[in-house]
Protein backbone atom coordinates (compact mmCIF):
# COMPACT_ATOMS: atom_id res chain seq x y z
CA UNK A 1 0.00 0.00 0.00
CA UNK A 2 2.89 2.39 0.79
CA UNK A 3 4.15 2.34 -2.81
CA UNK A 4 0.71 3.41 -4.07
CA UNK A 5 0.71 6.46 -1.79
CA UNK A 6 4.28 7.22 -2.88
CA UNK A 7 3.51 7.19 -6.59
CA UNK A 8 0.11 8.88 -6.40
CA UNK A 9 1.01 11.72 -4.04
CA UNK A 10 4.35 12.55 -5.66
CA UNK A 11 2.57 12.65 -9.04
CA UNK A 12 -0.06 14.96 -7.52
CA UNK A 13 2.64 17.40 -6.33
CA UNK A 14 4.31 17.36 -9.75
CA UNK A 15 1.05 18.23 -11.51
CA UNK A 16 0.36 20.91 -8.90
CA UNK A 17 3.80 22.40 -9.60
CA UNK A 18 2.75 22.85 -13.23
CA UNK A 19 -0.17 25.00 -12.10
CA UNK A 20 2.07 27.03 -9.79
CA UNK A 21 4.64 27.51 -12.55
CA UNK A 22 1.95 29.14 -14.68
CA UNK A 23 0.43 31.26 -11.93
CA UNK A 24 3.65 32.51 -10.27
CA UNK A 25 5.81 33.21 -13.32
CA UNK A 26 3.94 36.32 -14.53
CA UNK A 27 6.71 38.88 -13.97
CA UNK A 28 9.46 36.63 -15.35
CA UNK A 29 7.55 35.96 -18.58
CA UNK A 30 6.97 39.69 -19.05
CA UNK A 31 10.50 40.89 -18.34
CA UNK A 32 12.10 38.25 -20.59
CA UNK A 33 9.37 38.49 -23.25
CA UNK A 34 8.43 34.84 -22.97
CA UNK A 35 5.08 33.39 -23.90
CA UNK A 36 2.73 33.28 -20.90
CA UNK A 37 2.77 29.48 -21.21
CA UNK A 38 6.60 29.25 -21.38
CA UNK A 39 7.16 27.85 -17.87
CA UNK A 40 3.84 26.02 -17.84
CA UNK A 41 4.73 23.94 -20.91
CA UNK A 42 8.26 23.18 -19.73
CA UNK A 43 7.14 22.11 -16.28
CA UNK A 44 4.29 20.07 -17.76
CA UNK A 45 6.71 18.18 -20.01
CA UNK A 46 9.10 17.63 -17.07
CA UNK A 47 6.22 16.40 -14.88
CA UNK A 48 4.95 13.95 -17.50
CA UNK A 49 8.48 12.65 -18.17
CA UNK A 50 9.14 12.42 -14.42
CA UNK A 51 5.95 10.47 -13.73
CA UNK A 52 6.71 8.15 -16.66
CA UNK A 53 10.28 7.64 -15.44
CA UNK A 54 9.09 6.87 -11.93
CA UNK A 55 6.53 4.37 -13.23
CA UNK A 56 9.02 2.74 -15.63
CA UNK A 57 11.79 2.38 -13.04
CA UNK A 58 9.35 0.89 -10.55
CA UNK A 59 8.99 -2.19 -12.79
CA UNK A 60 12.72 -2.95 -12.96
CA UNK A 61 14.32 -5.88 -11.14
CA UNK A 62 16.40 -4.18 -8.41
CA UNK A 63 18.82 -7.11 -8.15
CA UNK A 64 19.76 -6.60 -11.79
CA UNK A 65 19.43 -2.84 -12.30
CA UNK A 66 19.69 -0.96 -9.00
CA UNK A 67 23.49 -0.86 -8.73
CA UNK A 68 24.00 -0.26 -12.45
CA UNK A 69 21.66 2.73 -12.48
CA UNK A 70 23.08 4.05 -9.19
CA UNK A 71 26.68 4.01 -10.39
CA UNK A 72 25.66 5.50 -13.75
CA UNK A 73 23.94 8.43 -11.99
CA UNK A 74 26.86 8.95 -9.59
CA UNK A 75 29.68 8.84 -12.13
CA UNK A 76 27.77 10.54 -14.93
CA UNK A 77 26.67 13.52 -12.83
CA UNK A 78 30.11 13.94 -11.21
CA UNK A 79 31.74 13.94 -14.65
CA UNK A 80 29.27 16.54 -15.91
CA UNK A 81 29.92 18.80 -12.89
CA UNK A 82 33.64 18.78 -13.70
CA UNK A 83 33.25 19.13 -17.49
CA UNK A 84 30.70 21.91 -17.14
CA UNK A 85 33.43 24.28 -15.98
CA UNK A 86 35.19 23.91 -19.33
CA UNK A 87 32.14 24.47 -21.50
CA UNK A 88 31.75 27.76 -23.40
CA UNK A 89 29.18 30.27 -22.15
CA UNK A 90 26.89 29.35 -25.03
CA UNK A 91 26.52 25.85 -23.59
CA UNK A 92 26.27 26.66 -19.88
CA UNK A 93 24.37 28.99 -17.57
CA UNK A 94 25.87 30.69 -14.54
CA UNK A 95 24.58 31.62 -11.08
CA UNK A 96 26.56 33.27 -8.30
CA UNK A 97 29.69 33.32 -10.46
CA UNK A 98 29.67 29.56 -11.11
CA UNK A 99 28.35 27.39 -13.91
CA UNK A 100 25.43 25.27 -12.69
CA UNK A 101 23.40 24.36 -15.77
CA UNK A 102 24.22 22.78 -19.12
CA UNK A 103 22.12 24.24 -21.91
CA UNK A 104 20.46 21.60 -24.04
CA UNK A 105 17.76 22.03 -26.70
CA UNK A 106 14.53 23.00 -24.86
CA UNK A 107 16.10 22.06 -21.51
CA UNK A 108 18.78 23.16 -19.03
CA UNK A 109 20.37 20.32 -17.06
CA UNK A 110 21.58 20.85 -13.48
CA UNK A 111 23.93 17.87 -12.82
CA UNK A 112 24.04 18.61 -9.07
CA UNK A 113 20.41 17.52 -8.67
CA UNK A 114 21.25 14.08 -10.04
CA UNK A 115 24.54 13.94 -8.16
CA UNK A 116 22.63 14.15 -4.85
CA UNK A 117 20.78 10.94 -5.77
CA UNK A 118 24.04 9.33 -6.89
CA UNK A 119 25.74 10.36 -3.65
CA UNK A 120 22.95 8.77 -1.59
CA UNK A 121 23.38 5.59 -3.65
CA UNK A 122 27.15 5.65 -3.04
CA UNK A 123 26.64 6.03 0.72
CA UNK A 124 24.10 3.22 0.83
CA UNK A 125 26.36 0.93 -1.22
CA UNK A 126 29.52 1.74 0.74
CA UNK A 127 28.12 1.96 4.29
CA UNK A 128 26.31 -1.35 3.88
CA UNK A 129 29.70 -2.97 3.13
CA UNK A 130 31.96 -1.23 5.64
CA UNK A 131 29.92 0.20 8.49
CA UNK A 132 26.38 -1.12 8.77
CA UNK A 133 25.91 -3.02 12.06
CA UNK A 134 29.60 -4.02 12.14
CA UNK A 135 31.17 -4.68 15.52
CA UNK A 136 33.37 -1.72 16.51
CA UNK A 137 35.60 -1.68 19.58
CA UNK A 138 35.24 2.06 20.13
CA UNK A 139 35.18 5.55 18.67
CA UNK A 140 38.76 5.20 17.42
CA UNK A 141 37.77 2.29 15.19
CA UNK A 142 34.70 4.20 14.04
CA UNK A 143 36.91 7.17 13.14
CA UNK A 144 39.23 4.92 11.14
CA UNK A 145 36.21 3.81 9.11
CA UNK A 146 34.91 7.40 8.88
CA UNK A 147 38.11 9.01 7.52
CA UNK A 148 37.65 7.74 3.92
CA UNK A 149 34.11 9.15 3.96
CA UNK A 150 35.44 12.51 5.13
CA UNK A 151 37.90 12.50 2.22
CA UNK A 152 35.06 11.72 -0.19
CA UNK A 153 32.92 14.41 1.40
CA UNK A 154 35.70 16.99 1.02
CA UNK A 155 35.88 16.07 -2.67
CA UNK A 156 32.11 16.54 -2.90
CA UNK A 157 32.39 19.87 -1.06
CA UNK A 158 34.96 20.98 -3.64
CA UNK A 159 32.85 19.81 -6.58
CA UNK A 160 29.67 21.52 -5.40
CA UNK A 161 30.73 24.12 -2.86
CA UNK A 162 33.68 25.50 -4.86
CA UNK A 163 33.11 24.63 -8.52
CA UNK A 164 29.33 25.12 -8.22
CA UNK A 165 29.56 27.82 -5.53
CA UNK A 166 26.58 26.15 -3.83
CA UNK A 167 27.12 25.71 -0.09
CA UNK A 168 23.43 24.89 0.51
CA UNK A 169 23.67 21.58 -1.34
CA UNK A 170 26.87 20.69 0.53
CA UNK A 171 25.08 21.31 3.86
CA UNK A 172 22.19 19.12 2.70
CA UNK A 173 24.51 16.24 1.77
CA UNK A 174 26.41 16.63 5.06
CA UNK A 175 23.13 16.22 6.97
CA UNK A 176 22.27 13.09 4.95
CA UNK A 177 25.74 11.61 5.54
CA UNK A 178 25.57 12.34 9.28
CA UNK A 179 22.17 10.69 9.72
CA UNK A 180 23.10 7.67 7.59
CA UNK A 181 26.18 7.16 9.79
CA UNK A 182 23.90 7.05 12.84
CA UNK A 183 21.39 4.68 11.24
CA UNK A 184 24.25 2.45 10.07
CA UNK A 185 25.21 1.82 13.68
CA UNK A 186 27.56 4.71 14.45
CA UNK A 187 27.75 6.08 17.98
CA UNK A 188 26.40 9.48 18.92
CA UNK A 189 29.96 10.52 19.83
CA UNK A 190 31.01 9.82 16.25
CA UNK A 191 28.07 11.93 15.07
CA UNK A 192 29.22 14.82 17.29
CA UNK A 193 32.74 14.59 15.88
CA UNK A 194 31.41 14.61 12.32
CA UNK A 195 29.11 17.52 13.17
CA UNK A 196 32.03 19.48 14.59
CA UNK A 197 34.12 18.91 11.47
CA UNK A 198 31.18 19.91 9.25
CA UNK A 199 30.62 23.12 11.25
CA UNK A 200 34.32 24.08 10.94
CA UNK A 201 34.18 23.52 7.17
CA UNK A 202 30.97 25.56 6.98
CA UNK A 203 32.43 28.47 8.96
CA UNK A 204 35.53 28.54 6.75
CA UNK A 205 33.37 28.40 3.60
CA UNK A 206 31.19 31.29 4.80
CA UNK A 207 33.99 33.50 6.16
CA UNK A 208 36.02 33.27 2.96
CA UNK A 209 33.15 34.17 0.61
CA UNK A 210 31.86 37.75 0.26
CA UNK A 211 28.42 36.74 -1.04
CA UNK A 212 27.92 34.23 1.79
CA UNK A 213 28.86 36.85 4.39
CA UNK A 214 26.33 39.19 2.75
CA UNK A 215 23.67 36.48 2.96
CA UNK A 216 24.37 36.05 6.68
CA UNK A 217 24.07 39.81 7.17
CA UNK A 218 20.74 39.84 5.31
CA UNK A 219 19.47 37.04 7.52
CA UNK A 220 20.55 38.76 10.73
CA UNK A 221 19.12 42.09 9.52
CA UNK A 222 15.73 40.39 9.32
CA UNK A 223 15.95 38.72 12.75
CA UNK A 224 17.76 41.41 14.70
CA UNK A 225 14.79 43.60 15.64
CA UNK A 226 12.54 40.75 16.80
CA UNK A 227 15.28 39.06 18.84
CA UNK A 228 16.60 42.25 20.46
CA UNK A 229 13.09 43.42 21.32
CA UNK A 230 12.81 40.76 24.04
CA UNK A 231 16.10 41.80 25.68
CA UNK A 232 16.64 44.67 28.13
CA UNK A 233 17.05 47.96 26.27
CA UNK A 234 20.66 48.61 27.31
CA UNK A 235 21.73 45.10 26.35
CA UNK A 236 19.79 45.30 23.07
CA UNK A 237 21.43 48.65 22.21
CA UNK A 238 24.90 47.25 22.80
CA UNK A 239 24.23 44.19 20.66
CA UNK A 240 22.51 45.99 17.79
CA UNK A 241 24.48 46.07 14.52
CA UNK A 242 24.00 49.23 12.48
CA UNK A 243 24.09 49.75 8.72
CA UNK A 244 23.07 46.22 7.78
CA UNK A 245 21.73 45.68 4.22
CA UNK A 246 17.97 45.60 3.71
CA UNK A 247 16.69 41.99 3.62
CA UNK A 248 14.29 42.65 0.74
CA UNK A 249 13.87 39.01 -0.31
CA UNK A 250 13.02 37.74 3.18
CA UNK A 251 10.89 40.84 3.84
CA UNK A 252 8.76 40.33 0.73
CA UNK A 253 8.47 36.57 1.39
CA UNK A 254 7.17 37.34 4.88
CA UNK A 255 4.71 39.88 3.48
CA UNK A 256 3.43 37.33 0.98
CA UNK A 257 2.82 34.76 3.74
CA UNK A 258 1.06 37.37 5.90
CA UNK A 259 -0.97 38.68 2.95
CA UNK A 260 -2.20 35.18 2.08
CA UNK A 261 -3.80 34.53 5.45
CA UNK A 262 -5.81 31.35 5.90
CA UNK A 263 -7.34 30.89 2.45
CA UNK A 264 -5.16 33.13 0.24
CA UNK A 265 -5.91 35.88 -2.22
CA UNK A 266 -6.93 33.47 -4.94
CA UNK A 267 -4.98 31.62 -7.61
CA UNK A 268 -3.40 34.17 -9.93
CA UNK A 269 -4.22 37.14 -7.67
CA UNK A 270 -0.96 37.32 -5.71
CA UNK A 271 1.18 40.46 -5.74
CA UNK A 272 4.59 39.18 -4.63
CA UNK A 273 5.18 37.61 -8.06
CA UNK A 274 4.95 41.06 -9.73
CA UNK A 275 8.66 41.80 -9.33
CA UNK A 276 8.86 41.85 -5.51
CA UNK A 277 10.51 38.43 -5.44
CA UNK A 278 12.71 37.33 -8.33
CA UNK A 279 11.41 34.17 -10.01
CA UNK A 280 9.08 33.26 -7.14
CA UNK A 281 8.01 30.08 -8.97
CA UNK A 282 11.43 28.52 -8.28
CA UNK A 283 13.05 28.51 -4.83
CA UNK A 284 10.49 30.89 -3.27
CA UNK A 285 7.46 28.92 -4.41
CA UNK A 286 6.19 28.43 -0.85
CA UNK A 287 5.85 32.21 -0.42
CA UNK A 288 3.84 32.46 -3.65
CA UNK A 289 1.74 29.46 -2.68
CA UNK A 290 1.01 30.95 0.76
CA UNK A 291 -0.10 34.28 -0.73
CA UNK A 292 -2.35 32.91 -3.47
CA UNK A 293 -3.83 29.82 -1.77
CA UNK A 294 -3.17 30.55 1.88
CA UNK A 295 -2.11 28.61 4.94
CA UNK A 296 -4.58 25.82 4.12
CA UNK A 297 -2.83 25.02 0.82
CA UNK A 298 0.61 25.12 2.45
CA UNK A 299 -0.67 22.78 5.20
CA UNK A 300 -2.04 20.38 2.56
CA UNK A 301 1.33 20.32 0.76
CA UNK A 302 3.15 19.74 4.07
CA UNK A 303 0.71 16.92 4.82
CA UNK A 304 1.34 15.32 1.43
CA UNK A 305 5.13 15.53 1.97
CA UNK A 306 4.70 13.92 5.40
CA UNK A 307 2.67 11.05 3.93
CA UNK A 308 5.35 10.55 1.25
CA UNK A 309 8.01 10.46 3.98
CA UNK A 310 5.92 8.01 6.02
CA UNK A 311 5.66 5.74 2.97
CA UNK A 312 9.44 5.95 2.45
CA UNK A 313 10.15 5.11 6.08
CA UNK A 314 7.65 2.25 5.94
CA UNK A 315 9.36 0.76 2.88
CA UNK A 316 12.77 1.27 4.56
CA UNK A 317 11.62 -0.58 7.66
CA UNK A 318 10.38 -3.56 5.63
CA UNK A 319 13.55 -4.12 3.58
CA UNK A 320 16.16 -6.70 4.59
CA UNK A 321 19.01 -5.67 2.28
CA UNK A 322 21.09 -2.99 4.09
CA UNK A 323 22.07 -1.29 0.82
CA UNK A 324 18.45 -0.97 -0.28
CA UNK A 325 17.31 0.09 3.17
CA UNK A 326 19.93 2.85 3.47
CA UNK A 327 19.15 4.15 -0.02
CA UNK A 328 15.43 4.48 0.75
CA UNK A 329 16.27 6.18 4.03
CA UNK A 330 18.70 8.53 2.25
CA UNK A 331 16.05 9.52 -0.30
CA UNK A 332 13.64 10.27 2.54
CA UNK A 333 16.29 12.43 4.24
CA UNK A 334 16.99 14.31 0.98
CA UNK A 335 13.31 15.13 0.50
CA UNK A 336 12.70 15.99 4.17
CA UNK A 337 15.67 18.28 4.68
CA UNK A 338 15.33 19.93 1.27
CA UNK A 339 11.80 20.93 2.26
CA UNK A 340 12.83 22.01 5.77
CA UNK A 341 15.81 24.09 4.61
CA UNK A 342 13.70 25.83 1.95
CA UNK A 343 10.75 26.46 4.29
CA UNK A 344 12.98 27.79 7.08
CA UNK A 345 14.78 30.03 4.59
CA UNK A 346 11.57 31.48 3.13
CA UNK A 347 10.22 32.17 6.62
CA UNK A 348 13.50 33.82 7.71
CA UNK A 349 14.43 31.27 10.38
CA UNK A 350 17.72 30.45 8.60
CA UNK A 351 19.56 32.14 5.72
CA UNK A 352 18.10 31.43 2.28
CA UNK A 353 20.09 28.58 0.71
CA UNK A 354 18.63 28.30 -2.80
CA UNK A 355 17.44 24.70 -2.43
CA UNK A 356 14.33 23.74 -4.39
CA UNK A 357 11.14 22.47 -2.75
CA UNK A 358 10.87 18.79 -3.77
CA UNK A 359 8.27 18.32 -6.54
CA UNK A 360 6.88 21.88 -6.20
CA UNK A 361 9.60 24.28 -7.37
CA UNK A 362 9.91 24.99 -11.07
CA UNK A 363 12.87 23.14 -12.55
CA UNK A 364 13.07 20.03 -14.66
CA UNK A 365 16.36 18.73 -13.23
CA UNK A 366 15.15 18.71 -9.62
CA UNK A 367 11.84 17.15 -10.59
CA UNK A 368 13.42 14.45 -12.77
CA UNK A 369 16.12 13.61 -10.20
CA UNK A 370 13.49 13.16 -7.49
CA UNK A 371 11.40 11.06 -9.88
CA UNK A 372 14.38 8.79 -10.58
CA UNK A 373 15.04 8.45 -6.84
CA UNK A 374 11.43 7.52 -6.09
CA UNK A 375 11.30 5.19 -9.10
CA UNK A 376 14.27 3.27 -7.68
CA UNK A 377 12.60 3.20 -4.25
CA UNK A 378 9.41 1.83 -5.82
CA UNK A 379 11.39 -0.93 -7.53
CA UNK A 380 13.02 -1.81 -4.18
CA UNK A 381 9.62 -1.82 -2.46
CA UNK A 382 8.77 -5.05 -4.30
CA UNK A 383 11.22 -6.78 -1.95
CA UNK A 384 9.63 -5.30 1.18
CA UNK A 385 8.04 -7.72 3.64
Amino acid sequence: MAYRYLFTLSSFLMIFSVLLSYSLSTYTTLIYHYSEFHFFIRQLVAALVGISLMWGLSWLDPDKWFSKIGFAILLGSALLIVLMNFLPESMSSSAGGAKRWIRLPFFSLAPTEFFKVGFVFFLSWSLSRTFFNKEKSGVREELAILIPYLVVFLAVAFLIGVLQNDLGQVILLAIVLGFLLIFSGGSFKLFRIFLGIAIVIGVVAISTSAHRILRMKLWWANLQSSILSILPQKLASSLKIEHLPEPYQIYHAGNAIKHGGIFGQGLGDGLVKLGFLSEVHTDMVLAGLAEELGFVAVAVCVGVILIILHALFKITNRLDNPKHMLFCLGVALLIAFSFIINAFGVSGIIPIKGIAVPFLSYGGSSLLANSVALGLVLSLSKQAH
